[in-house]
């Protein structure tokens, strides 16, 4: 399935509200991505968002519409050359290997853009399908913490994933 990456803009808050407001997607987020997720929080996503320069959290546009998001966070003070990537994507479009794809391209972005070294990724132990999106990306595991996440409260495992330039 086609897609592409593009910033976000503010005419995205109803795809936002629409595809962002499910818990199935919501119960794999940290807690900054709320559940339910509403009009307001749309808003105050994309005023905090759009004025990122260079970019570095962008939407995942199918057939026009904004459909998930995906972004490359660089990291400071003794982290400084490593960057969390963070993505998420409708329920709709699961399965079809966007996300994979959605990765590669958003890790040569960063590794272009930013001077960083790494990029890493942080998926619940629940999550399986992310874990397998980041393996075929090629990042790998490089370390499982149990229980450390706690989300709703349960404790879940933390996986740390990574990939160098």
């Amino acid at each position: 399935m086609e897609f592409t990456l593009r910033p976000w803009a503010k005419t995205d808050i109803d795809a936002l509200v629409e595809y962002g407001n499910n818990y199935n997607i919501a119960r794999n987020m940290r807690n900054i991505f709320p559940h339910p997720y509403t009009n307001q929080d749309a808003v105050k996503f994309l005023e905090r968002t759009i004025p990122l320069r260079p970019v570095n959290i962008f939407a995942i546009d199918i057939n026009g519409k904004a459909s998930g998001g995906i972004g490359v966070f660089p990291q400071d003070d003794i982290m400084c050359k490593n960057a969390e990537l963070g993505y998420w994507l409708a329920e709709p479009f699961w399965g079809k290997g966007i996300i994979t794809k959605a990765i590669g391209q958003v890790v040569a972005y960063g590794f272009k853009t930013f001077d960083i070294d790494r990029i890493y990724a942080i998926p619940f132990g629940t999550n399986i399908a992310s874990q397998k999106a980041l393996e075929k990306a090629g990042f790998r595991l490089e370390a499982r913490f149990d229980k450390t996440i706690f989300k709703n409260g349960v404790y879940y495992d933390e996986l740390v994933y990574a990939i160098r330039k």
